[in-house]
């Protein structure tokens, strides 16, 4: 495949000079080490219950169960005379011997226990126990040994919890404190405030590669190269109790757990080969229906993607157009027939679910969109919704809309379409219509199609006040755009930013498939006459970092994204640039390439100029490091396991926003680490990038699978917009 430099990219730099400078080359990002994780079951070889301790003999790993000892040879755990001791020492002249008892042999009085088992014939560099740190002489003496922090502090003086030497010869030991290296004579300590995520340490191991493991009672912490991840929760280990850890030249870690054993590696990939298999997966186990909309789907069995549960979420309109645009993006970098394919599915998904809605005795006016659908001979979705619905206003919403039937059904009986459709929907479907039109729709045709379709979604806005209708009469809970809501009904003030921005590049891209003027004049009476600029300029009211809805983020980001690119009106353009800009920069510590990816094209050089004089609004250095890292670090395994991080030691807690008290319940603890990022893609899960990325404790049993749109869709915006090489 090539990579071109698509044809928007000349477009700016003719009409829009303001906006953006000419972009750097793209990053080849090569072949980088995919993190992945197994776990070892008692089906292969193993006894069922705790591993209490691994070591790795001649690269092969030997475990110690209290059924004795067993080692991997050819894919199973055989029983192994691997022996193991308990260490000790006893003092010995100016320092301590060290003694190999027997396992049921008493030690001497005098001896001090270490806290490790170890094959026997070791001579360790360094040991550490209960009554502290000991390091061996050249003379074979081990002599006690503390470091002096300066701060009053003495490590390893007692309670050492492990100990490690690594191929440079640096020397790791960790306390109930935290861990410290000794390299080139010189101490240097790690805590919490260094990055280390959590300190009750249980053993320590180092990796060929220069990583240092260690294990924990509530995890596994890596170190490596400056940086520290936390692997917590089945994701990552059968058991978060580690009892015993060891690490191969490579920085393989094999971890014993209370649970069983697991294994953390690495897979050589590239972003594309990662991209591809997200797209297998979608393809073999995520598409529901003839259309083949995209969410999340159920697992029967926790972990086991055998057999799935296909479902319906609240706005499979949504996901499925985010899929279809990154899928747009693809075929625009690359000119894959097979990105073009899935592009035109998500196209005939979405646009069958304006035609369904015009297919039964029920129907709103024409344009109208439906959320989802369902099968007609399955169960039907309108028993027991009305009592639920009821419950729901009355507890959480007072706007909510009670009608029947929310799910109608088609004359034919084949499907149940959702009604009460949002501005989440809309969004998407505009998010992904004019990309389609002008990089995937080759011929007229096909543009009369997307034409036909964004035309009677629009004409359905503007006949109705700028609201969508539904088959009640009256309009949707969410999808409202009118003036006189957002300038000056209370319960309509916090949308309006975020409506008006909505709107405004509703009217852009129609404008833009269509060719038909009227829709820009219409953008430019909702600015003149209602003050739509105005009120775009803060698409939401914040009460801080990570404040309010993070649906809303998503959703404003796709929509300024939408109008700079497709607007014509130039002034609002420049107007919006600078609202776009002071989103991103309250979004920037997310590492969120999506995000990133949105507002790149329109970034480099980009000014702005007030009384005060002209400035910056680029993007500030790092955001193309940090989409990058996001995207390497997303797990292969898109499965929904549970992450608790919330006892963690290197977080700084966001203090409550108690003006954004509906979008934070009681007692979701929120925080960021202490180098002002949320946690890693890694360390959390979520099926969309509308998940609060400042919560540090997440659900999950292991019993969803989501899509991997979530990856897809900045993968292929970064391929498109030349900052990422094809690899």
């Amino acid at each position: 495949m090539r990579l071109r430099l698509p044809a928007l990219c000349l477009f700016f730099a003719l009409t829009s000079a303001a906006f953006a400078a000419d972009p750097a080359p793209p990053v080849k990002v090569g072949v980088f080490p995919q993190e992945i994780a197994r776990t070892h079951a008692a089906g292969e070889g193993l006894p069922s219950g705790a591993v209490l301790g691994v070591v790795l003999a001649d690269g092969v790993p030997v475990v110690r169960c209290e059924g004795g000892s067993f080692a991997l040879r050819d894919g199973k755990f055989v029983p192994s005379e691997h022996a193991w001791t308990r260490l000790a020492v006893a003092p010995a002249g100016d320092g301590f011997t060290l003694l190999r008892p027997g396992r049921d042999e008493s030690l001497p009085e005098n001896a001090l226990e270490m806290s490790h088992w170890a094959p026997d014939g070791a001579e360790p560099a360094v040991l550490g126990g209960p009554a502290g740190l000991f390091l061996r002489r050249d003379d074979g003496v081990y002599e006690k040994t503390v470091a002096d922090d300066g701060m009053g502090r003495h490590w390893g003086a007692s309670e050492v919890r492990g100990v490690a030497v690594a191929a440079d010869g640096a020397v790791w030991f960790a306390t109930r404190a935290g861990i410290v290296r000794r390299a080139d004579g010189k101490w240097s300590y790690f805590t919490g405030a260094e990055g280390l995520p959590y300190d009750d340490i249980t053993c320590l191991a180092a990796g060929g590669d220069g990583s240092l493991w260690a294990g924990t009672t509530r995890g596994a912490v890596r170190f490596k190269d400056g940086v520290w991840a936390y692997r917590q929760g089945r994701r990552w280990l059968p058991d978060d109790s580690v009892t015993g850890i060891a690490a191969d030249a490579q920085g393989q870690a094999w971890v014993a757990t209370k649970k069983g054993l697991g294994w953390i590696g690495y897979q050589p990939m590239t972003l594309w080969e990662k991209a591809a298999f997200y797209e297998d997966e979608m393809e073999r186990l995520i598409r529901r229906t003839e259309y083949g909309y995209v969410s999340e789907v159920g697992l029967k069995t926790p972990g086991d993607k055998s057999e799935v549960i296909l479902t319906d979420s609240d706005n499979d309109g949504l996901w499925t157009a985010m899929y279809g645009a990154g899928e747009c993006f693809a075929y625009g970098a690359t000119q894959d027939p097979a990105a073009k394919d899935r592009a035109k599915r998500a196209f005939e998904a979405l646009r069958f679910l304006q035609k369904v809605t015009q297919m039964g005795d029920v129907k709103p006016p024409e344009g109208y969109v439906a959320r989802t659908i369902l099968p007609g001979d399955g169960p039907d979705p309108n028993e027991g919704r009305l009592e639920s619905d009821k419950r729901h206003k009355a507890a959480n919403d007072s706007l909510w809309k009670i009608y029947e039937p929310r799910w109608p059904k088609t004359a034919d009986g084949k499907w149940y379409w959702k009604s009460d459709t949002s501005s989440d929907e809309l969004d998407g479907h505009y998010f992904f219509y004019p990309l389609y039109y002008e990089l995937v729709a080759d011929t007229d045709e096909e543009k009369a199609r997307v034409t036909e379709v964004i035309r009677s979604l629009t004409d359905h806005l503007v006949a109705n006040g700028f609201r969508m209708i539904d088959h009640d009469g009256a309009p949707t809970r969410w999808a409202i755009y009118d003036p006189f809501s957002l300038n000056n009904d209370p319960n309509w003030w916090p949308e309006r930013g975020l409506k008006s921005i909505s709107i405004l590049a509703y009217l852009a891209a129609t404008e833009f498939v269509t060719g038909d003027a009227k829709y820009g004049e219409l953008a430019r009476e909702l600015v003149d006459r209602h003050g739509y600029g105005h009120n775009a300029m803060r698409y939401k009211t914040h009460f801080g970092p990570g404040s309010g809805n993070q649906s809303d983020d998503e959703m404003a980001f796709m929509c300024y994204y939408l109008f700079m690119r497709y607007s014509k009106d130039q002034a609002l353009k420049e107007q919006m640039l600078y609202s776009f800009y002071s989103a991103w920069t309250v979004e920037q510590p997310e590492m969120n390439p999506f995000f990133n990816f949105c507002y790149a094209p329109f970034s480099a050089g980009a000014r702005h100029t007030n009384p005060w004089g002209t400035h910056a609004i680029e993007q500030w250095p790092g955001w193309l490091e940090d989409s990058l890292f996001t995207l390497k670090d997303f797990p292969l395994d898109r499965v929904g396991w549970g992450h608790r991080n919330s006892h963690r030691k290197d977080l700084v807690l966001l203090p409550r926003q108690q003006a954004s008290e509906p979008y934070e319940p009681a007692g979701r603890v929120r925080g960021y680490r202490n180098n002002g990022k949320v946690l890693p893609v890694s360390e959390r899960f979520f099926h969309h990038w509308n998940t609060d990325p400042w919560t540090l404790d997440y659900g999950g049993h292991g019993t969803t699978l989501g899509s991997g749109t979530v990856f897809l869709l900045p993968y292929y915006m970064g391929l498109y917009h030349g900052y990422i090489a094809q690899d």
